[in-house]
């Protein structure tokens, strides 16, 4: 008789092969039911609704969000899909927002199907589907994903976006509309449909980022044809930036906006810097008396468990981690040992800026030296290889607990040379501090250590202002990721700039 070990290894085995089939939401029937049981009683399986499960991870604590968030997308395509075929398609404004480059899980997704009740299904974490009896794309206007998501293509998309949308929306809309070399497709589908007050809001999107030749040629277009058309600019104010047109990727152009909508808040809630100080090998000593305090508080947000005692004990070479009781111990002590080296090489960044160097140029130059530094002793200690510290990640990450999806691999390389740019020409430390930490954690350019890379980046562009070495404590730590998950999926700052502006004055 087969032991429960045993029969556990088969249900695995079984949710393997389904996995290997790229199925992410798995449906009741995909699985027997000692199978699907088993599975759901040792955490390997979640339910969604009745009928719908998604793989997990048994040391997941109760309430975690973790791989709802990451399968979000996926089960989607995949529910949608079995409920309607290929009669479904996200909405127009959810199709906008899905080409500017934004992932974030919505709190409750729009679709369209020409089966659809009216009606809400409610999904875990407080999201939910609308599904509405509505036109969807059509062949000519149907983009589909890999993992067989339906959604309009871009030009029929902004078209049939609602005028509220360019209001409510105003980062995604403009990224959206920033892609766009010019008028001839969107013009094409204004009209075949003879649709003049659309036009007339498109021409007005379109000449609030800058872009007048393209608004232009859709009323000039349009006129030409016959139809009366007066522009009407959707947006409730000016565009924060003039969007270049050599310009078209979708994150590049986000992350500009982005930032210069960020910048006010900041300035409004985030006290007066203080200056470059005068004694500077003062400041440096405060630096090296935080490092205990601060090496324990990052530690210990990230999940490492670790003294002060221990932290001391590794930055004097007087603890090596071969002699760890535990695998846990080793990598708790490896962490800290990469703490202390990555440490000493933002200090001597801090100088750098305290005598005057450009804090978003030093940034640029250093910070992935602070990365290998970091997993250096993980490489001594063979856990990893030297060459996964080469450069920025090459897979998928996702953030814990988080509705941010973060930028794809291929966006990464185009956005991290701009948030640098961004940072080297930016004016006020105090935005520096706040949005090069959080900048940096919603890019997510490392597969690791990309919160305790994001603190030291505070820290640097902290000192640019004069502020103090500023420490993120572990009893606050909710209420810093709180924060980080409002910039990031709601795109309010103001909670993030507050927080950090507390631990200043502090």
């Amino acid at each position: 008789m087969a032991s429960p070990s045993e029969k556990l290894a088969d249900s695995l085995a079984v949710l393997r092969d389904l996995q290997g089939l790229g199925r992410i939401a798995i449906k009741s029937s995909d699985l027997t039911r000692t199978h699907r049981e088993r599975l759901v009683k040792t955490g390997f399986l979640k339910e969604v609704i009745r009928g719908w499960y998604i793989p997990a991870r048994p040391d997941e604590t109760a309430g975690e969000s973790t791989s709802w968030f990451t399968s979000f997308w996926d089960f989607i395509a995949a529910y949608l899909n079995e409920r309607f075929g290929d009669k479904w398609s996200l909405s127009p404004e959810q199709s906008v927002v899905f080409h500017a480059g934004n992932l974030t899980v919505p709190r409750q997704l729009l679709v369209r199907s020409s089966q659809a009740r009216n009606q809400i299904t409610t999904l875990p974490f407080e999201t939910s589907i609308f599904e509405t009896r509505a036109s969807i794309a059509g062949s000519e206007e149907l983009q589909v994903e890999s993992n067989g998501l339906r959604m309009f293509s871009l030009a029929p998309a902004l078209i049939y976006s609602s005028e509220p949308f360019f209001r409510n929306n105003p980062t995604e809309a403009r990224t959206a509309l920033a892609t766009f070399r010019d008028a001839s497709e969107l013009l094409r589908i204004l009209l075949a449909g003879g649709q003049s007050v659309v036009a007339g809001r498109i021409a007005g999107a379109f000449s609030n980022i800058g872009r007048d030749k393209i608004a232009e040629d859709i009323l000039s277009g349009m006129r030409s044809a016959g139809y009366q058309v007066k522009t009407n600019d959707p947006f409730i104010a000016p565009s924060p930036i003039s969007i270049l047109s050599r310009q078209v990727s979708p994150y590049v152009n986000r992350l500009r906006l982005m930032w210069q909508t960020m910048r006010e808040p900041i300035l409004e809630d985030f006290p007066a810097a203080p200056g470059l100080p005068e004694n500077i090998n003062g400041y440096l000593q405060l630096v090296s008396d935080n490092f205990v305090n601060d090496a324990y508080n990052s530690l210990s947000i990230e999940g490492y468990r670790v003294s002060a005692d221990l932290i001391e004990r590794v930055r004097s070479g007087q603890w090596q981690p071969e002699y760890a009781d535990s695998d846990r111990q080793q990598r708790d002590a490896l962490a800290a040992r990469g703490y202390w080296q990555a440490f000493m090489e933002v200090k001597k960044a801090v100088e750098r800026v305290l005598m005057g160097e450009n804090s978003g140029t030093v940034a640029d130059e250093v910070h992935q030296n602070w990365y290998r530094e970091l997993f250096a002793p993980s490489v001594t200690a063979g856990i990893i290889k030297a060459s996964d510290l080469a450069g920025y990640r090459n897979q998928p990450v996702y953030i814990r607990r988080s509705k941010h999806v973060p930028p794809n691999i291929d966006a990464v390389k185009d956005l991290m040379p701009v948030y640098f740019d961004l940072l080297a020409n930016e004016s006020s430390p105090a935005v520096r501090a706040v949005l090069g930490h959080f900048m940096f954690v919603y890019i997510h350019p490392y597969i690791d250590g990309n919160g305790r890379l994001g603190r030291f980046l505070m820290n640097l562009f902290l000192a640019s202002g004069g502020y103090p070495w500023t420490v993120v404590p572990m009893v606050r730590r909710e209420a810093y990721l709180s924060a980080l998950e409002s910039g990031s999926a709601e795109q309010n700052i103001r909670p993030f700039a507050v927080f950090l502006a507390s631990l200043i004055k502090q």
